[in-house]
């Protein structure tokens, strides 16, 4: 099953971080770390079926969310304020 290969995640993962790039805005790169861990998971020679390693993908890339969310997410509060125009000299 190509799916239970580790460097397929690490792939996947390397791919979401170049659409994370692409589209920034933390959109794809929970789901980037979340490959890349799934990958090492599979590294390390636990194996899993197709359905599991769904499931520790989905989990892993939603706890990466949370933490870049909590990290460079907008602080409470905060709002942005334009006080002079882009066109104004």
């Amino acid at each position: 099953m190509m799916w239970g290969v580790w460097w397929v995640w690490m792939v996947a993962g390397f791919a979401l971080g170049v659409l994370e790039v692409l589209a920034p805005g933390f959109i794809f790169l929970g789901f980037a770390i979340g490959a890349v861990v799934t990958g090492l998971v599979v590294a390390l020679g636990i194996t899993a079926s197709f359905p599991l390693l769904l499931l520790v993908f989905a989990v892993l890339s939603f706890v990466a969310w949370l933490i870049l969310k909590r990290f460079f997410g907008r602080v409470e509060g905060q709002v942005k304020l334009w006080d002079r125009d882009v066109n104004d000299n």
